[in-house]
């Protein structure tokens, strides 16, 4: 073989091109692509705790210090109110528990979409019902919060409802979350419709209902109608910010009713002091058959 022809395939000439066009070396070619492709892909893979302190751990920090902000500032509000007598003690207890559910659910929107932040939206009650669990055993001495929060100014009753309360917060936060409706409609009929029961009941009640006496049929209508209502509000507020996966519509309003309606008979049952329990199992439960 020419010293000609040895030198032209060792430059890449193609003999089959054009006179007078010089064809270009594969391997010179391949060689500068992979280098232009490797300038735009990442030199190293982020990992998943590395992606959640860079993106969104700021926002989760931050949001849950305007829970918590909301959520205390409410409750001495109501602490203070109750304190100077403008609103009885017992209307005191029953609005903390009608006004905070909504009030940390929306709050939800706050948060990041990582993993981690309903851990950290959970501290939020956590917090607030070990400040329970204190007042109520005598380690911190809070009157206002006794006053407001208890139906005989006793502290020890804080650790009865006030306490379960604050747990199926925590638990409900943990377990679902915000893509699905089922805890945040369990909460609503626990906040809203269970308090609602007792307020309107005491105001307007005239029909006992004749397992219960101490319940009636005007007070058990309120926390139907009231637990419906918010729950429907709550969950097309999370629908129309698109959190729900999957997507929930108009379609789900009976669902939410028959929850409410069979939340709304656990209530009425004489189980005194544990009713947040039962209401918010019940609508749990039912929730996870629906949805």
């Amino acid at each position: 073989m020419s010293t000609v022809s040895l030198r032209s395939r060792e430059l890449g000439v193609n003999r089959s091109c054009h006179p007078g066009r010089r064809a270009t070396n594969p391997r010179l070619t391949s060689h500068v692509g992979s280098s232009r492709l490797a300038s735009k892909v990442p030199q190293r893979l982020v990992t998943g705790a590395e992606a959640y302190s860079v993106r969104y751990f700021a926002q989760d920090f931050l949001a849950a210090i305007v829970t918590f902000a909301l959520a205390l500032g409410w409750l001495r509000l109501m602490d203070g109110l109750a304190a100077r007598g403008m609103i009885e003690p017992r209307l005191s207890r029953k609005i903390i528990h009608i006004g905070t559910g909504p009030l940390f659910v929306l709050c939800w929107l706050l948060f990041s979409p990582s993993p981690a932040a309903r851990f950290i939206a959970a501290l939020v009650p956590l917090a607030i019902t070990a400040q329970f669990v204190f007042v109520g055993l005598g380690w911190v001495r809070d009157e206002n919060a006794v006053k407001a929060m208890t139906r005989s100014g006793i502290r020890r009753e804080i650790l009865r409802g006030p306490l379960f309360y604050g747990l199926v917060f925590v638990a409900f936060t943990l377990l679902f979350w915000r893509t699905t409706p089922i805890g945040i409609v369990a909460l609503m009929i626990l906040c809203a419709g269970d308090g609602l029961a007792d307020v309107l009941g005491k105001r307007f009640g005239r029909t006992p209902l004749p397992y219960n006496r101490g319940k009636t049929l005007e007070g058990s209508a309120a926390m139907f109608l009231g637990g419906l209502a918010t729950s429907v509000v709550m969950a097309m507020v999370f629908q129309a910010a698109s959190i729900f996966l999957p997507p929930i519509g108009l379609a789900a309003i009976p669902a939410i009713a028959l929850i409410a309606l069979a939340s709304t008979i656990v209530e009425t049952l004489p189980l005194p002091d544990v009713d947040n329990l039962t209401v918010s199992a019940t609508a749990a439960a039912l929730g996870l058959l629906f949805f």
